[in-house]
């Protein structure tokens, strides 16, 4: 079993490369885990919203294995309290190889990608930056391991 983490566009800002660079460490204590980074695309002001989720749904794609099972964090997915997304996570963990959550471009994803992910995740109903999102998912993602080796680290 291994946790992907793929993302559109390199993380820029110090401070949350340095956080997430801390909770992938402490994820990697009890699972597999890496993140992927797809590039930016390149001169965009002369595409569509359109086209630039097409270009990027492309890239992200191609970057899957077969076998992967897709999670997209979009904000019409289902939300977990954290306790309920640990116990998921620890039944994806019985039954898949490569979990795969993706985080897209700033425009949202493809018809293609949403065509090809099993399911959708939400992690508020708020709106984050998508170089936030990307904190506060590892940091759910570390919680939940934590949660599910009887960790002190939750708190309820």
């Amino acid at each position: 079993m291994k946790f992907v983490l793929l993302v559109v566009g390199k993380t820029v800002e110090k401070h949350y490369i340095s956080a997430i660079g801390d909770y992938v460490q402490r994820i990697k204590h009890y699972i597999p885990f890496d993140i992927e980074v797809i590039p930016e695309l390149k001169n965009t002001k002369s595409l569509s919203t359109d086209q630039q989720k097409e270009k990027e749904g492309e890239l992200i794609l191609k970057a899957l294995q077969p076998g992967d099972v897709l999670v997209l964090l979009d904000e019409h997915g289902k939300e977990f309290r954290s306790t309920e997304f640990a116990a998921w996570i620890e039944r994806k963990m019985h039954s898949v190889k490569r979990l795969v959550f993706i985080i897209g471009g700033p425009y949202g994803f493809s018809p293609a990608v949403y065509q090809a992910a099993q399911e959708k995740l939400s992690l508020s109903k708020m709106t984050f930056s998508h170089q936030m999102i990307r904190l506060i998912f590892v940091e759910q993602l570390y919680r939940a391991m934590s949660i599910l080796n009887n960790s002190p680290y939750h708190h309820e």
